[in-house]
């Protein structure tokens, strides 16, 4: 029997994030005189480090991985993986032409050569755990775990923690983007009739104060939770899956601060605030084990709410912005900005995801 494998949507994702980190920053676009199959017949860089190598390697061992996996999940051959080998390939081999056309980015053929080798590691390393059995024993978990239709709250639960590698104001606070927005629409309808009706706010936001900071911190770390509520059953199981979570969350802030800051300030962020946060978090989620899926939903969609408001109402940190500006390698590692995507978006789209569960349920019911 074929099957939807959620390895599919991540596949989607990470082909979209290679494309994105290859074209980046979309702009200076112009013909240099080259043909953009020219690279090929270039010798071997002058200037490359063992770290570019590798990153090329490692950018596309996920996307492999992924398309391996669902082929394997949803068709069950390996025959014909080869093809998925060769559209990584060749979409690799796109983007190195289309990058001739950017004076900022220099296309390889050791690049698009790397890309190739990663893609088809991660389909090698599909295989290995198929025939070491350990994909059926993850399958075997997730059926019992959780529940048949829980591949979009799956995939908005992986996409977390990529989210939190882009630092923020307040740990767990993503969405903040209010203040981006008007910056932004003010910039494109300054001198035009429009921007006399938009609802700009007309006082300055200010910091949070601390017990807010908390509040948004709970709600932050409560959201992966009830989401993953949503689409498992039985209370023990949905206590150890709040307490993996709240770890995720933890080494992927700590990462995330390590790679801002250095690695001696990685636990910064865990100040006083984030250690109320996470003990209220850890409660809360046992209090909330035996709700039922309805009342999971509404809560989740109550603490989406409330938490976008209130973390929308309080200003940036300047100094945050600062840093992450002229730390360069953090903007590689982060794929030039779309670890900060991520972030503004993913409370949007768990809303989005709940509010269709919710209709989905409501008409069923």
């Amino acid at each position: 029997m074929r099957t939807y494998s959620t390895a599919w949507s991540f596949a989607a994702f990470f082909a979209a994030l290679i494309m994105y980190a290859s074209l980046y920053p979309f702009e200076g676009w112009r013909n240099q005189g080259l043909m953009p199959w020219e690279f090929l017949s270039e010798s071997w860089p002058r200037y490359w480090t063992v770290f570019d190598l590798f990153s090329n390697w490692l950018a596309y061992v996920p996307l492999g991985f992924c398309l391996a996996l669902g082929w394997l999940r949803s068709r069950g051959g390996a025959a014909w993986l080869w093809v998925g080998w060769l559209a990584m390939s060749f979409l690799s081999l796109a983007l190195e032409g289309v990058q001739t056309y950017l004076p900022m980015r220099v296309a390889s053929w050791v690049d698009w050569l790397f890309n190739s080798l990663g893609g088809g590691s991660g389909l090698v390393l599909a295989l290995v755990f198929q025939r070491q059995g350990w994909i059926m024993r993850w399958h075997e978990f997730s059926t019992r775990w959780f529940d048949p239709e829980s591949r979009g709250a799956m995939v908005w639960l992986g996409l977390w923690p990529l989210a939190l590698l882009f630092p923020v104001a307040v740990p767990f606070g993503l969405g903040h983007v209010l203040e981006r927005v008007e910056d932004v629409l003010g910039e494109w309808l300054s001198e035009t009739p429009f921007l006399d009706w938009m609802p700009f706010r007309t006082i300055e936001p200010e910091p949070l104060l601390p017990a807010t900071e908390v509040l948004c911190m709970v709600l932050g770390l409560m959201t992966p939770i009830l989401l993953a509520y949503a689409v498992v059953n039985r209370p023990m199981r949905r206590w150890l899956s709040a307490c993996f979570i709240v770890l995720v969350g933890f080494l992927s802030t700590s990462l995330s601060g390590g790679l801002t800051f250095g690695a001696s300030h990685a636990m910064g962020w865990f100040t006083l605030q984030a250690q109320v946060a996470v003990g209220l978090s850890l409660i809360m989620a046992a209090g909330l084990t035996l709700l039922s899926r309805p009342l999971v939903m509404a809560f989740l969609l109550l603490g989406l709410t409330i938490n976008l408001m209130v973390l929308n109402q309080g200003a940036s940190d300047v100094y945050l912005a600062h840093n992450l500006q002229t730390w360069q390698q953090g903007q590689y590692i982060r794929f030039n900005g779309v670890a900060q995507w991520i972030g503004w978006m993913w409370p949007f789209g768990v809303l989005l995801w709940a509010l269709t569960k919710w209709s989905s349920s409501a008409r069923s019911g």
